[in-house]
């Protein structure tokens, strides 16, 4: 099942005041950025998180999963928890670095 336009609408709105939120269609599931850095991945409206040490203990009781097949694991973030969403963007958007640009070949 592919994430819903509304669940992505969603968490876009649960984590709104953290920096300027946007998401981008990817492979048919969905990557947020905050300030134009990758945070969240949505995918079968499951919203997942790089397992960081920087995170580590706020999400030391947050289940894992694999987002897609071949995936490492990632925490899964309760996004109903607006308290806990907002804390963990906020860790991870300092040490997230900007994605690279994509040189084009001649």
């Amino acid at each position: 099942m592919a994430t819903t336009a509304d669940f992505i609408e969603y968490v876009c709105e649960q984590i709104s005041g953290v920096g300027v939120v946007r998401y981008r269609k990817m492979f048919g599931e969905y990557m947020v950025y905050v300030n134009d850095k990758p945070i969240l991945l949505v995918c079968d409206n499951t919203v997942f998180v790089k397992r960081l040490d920087c995170i580590a203990e706020t999400m030391k009781h947050a289940e894992i999963g694999f987002p897609y097949p071949g995936a490492k694991e990632h925490y899964i973030i309760d996004i109903d928890n607006i308290a806990l969403s907002k804390e963990v963007v906020g860790i991870l958007e300092p040490v997230t670095p900007l994605p690279k640009s994509a040189k084009k070949k001649k």
